[in-house]
Order: structure tokens, then sequence, then C-alpha cells
């Protein structure tokens, strides 16, 4: 965290799109007072609807996926909003499963939809500056022995 201001991720599935635009038209006032990031297609419309400056990664499928997914891993990365398509399969949902996957690993609140982003940025946790939520220790794992030929 930088000054009480959070990095938010922002990603949405095309059909999530029109949800995350409605979301953020909403909420844009607290978003401008965070450093906002976005996989292309959505971080593009999202700059262009608000007015607001976010660093626009690559389109999800092209790796912008996988981007946010190293970020978090880097822990620039304080929240984690990815509006998914739970009625289309996805070609690139191994990608999608990753990103999960670390936002989990490395204990980053990520919001599915708009109910638990709306949850997420209304938290008092979110504007304590104070708060920090747990890294995750993970110096045994790393530290294990491997079997040889594993």
């Amino acid at each position: 965290m930088r000054d009480g201001r959070k990095r938010i991720a922002l990603v949405a599935h095309d059909a999530k799109k029109a949800d995350m635009l409605q979301w953020a038209r909403y909420n844009r006032g607290i978003l401008a007072g965070h450093d906002l990031v976005a996989t292309g297609t959505t971080g593009r419309l999202l700059s262009d609807d608000l007015s607001l400056p976010i660093e626009c990664l690559l389109s999800g499928p092209l790796g912008g996926d996988q981007q946010v997914g190293a970020m978090i891993a880097d822990r620039r990365i304080d929240l984690l909003v990815f509006f998914c398509d739970p009625l289309t399969a996805q070609p690139h949902e191994p990608d999608v499963q990753a990103l999960m996957r670390l936002a989990g690993v490395w204990n980053v609140p990520i919001a599915i939809n708009r109910a638990t982003a709306d949850l997420a940025i209304a938290s008092p946790l979110f504007y304590d500056r104070a708060y920090t939520p747990e890294t995750p220790d993970y110096r045994a794992h790393e530290q294990r022995q491997v079997p040889a030929g594993a």
C-alpha cells in the first residue's frame, strides 16, 4: 500500500464488461483514489469511460491474466476485481485458474462479481492504513528437500 492508496487489478470476461463498467462508474470516486491496473480491453473501456489513469496490460487471453498473476506474486496487487462469466467456457481457462490460484496463494482478496466487489471496497479494513493482510510464509516450502529424480 502506498500512502493509503491500493493497487486494484480490474479484469472482466467479455460477457461481464458491461457489469464492470457499471460498477466502476458507480464507484468512480473511490477508484480515483487508488492505482488501477487492468487487462487490455477492460482497461481501455474503463479508461475511456471514466477518464481515469489505468495501467493497461495485454488482453487476458494474450497474456494479461498472467501479467496480473505476476504482479500478485510480486505482491504488487492489493485487490483483484475479476468479473468472471460463469456461463461461458473460456479458451484461456487455465490462465484464469492460475490467476485465481495465485491470489489464493498470496492472500490477495478476489471479488468475482459486483456484490463482492462492493463489499471489498466498502470494508473498513480497505481504508485502514494500519491493516495489512498477512503475507503467507512459504520458507518451509522453498527450502524443502526434493528427492533426486523427482
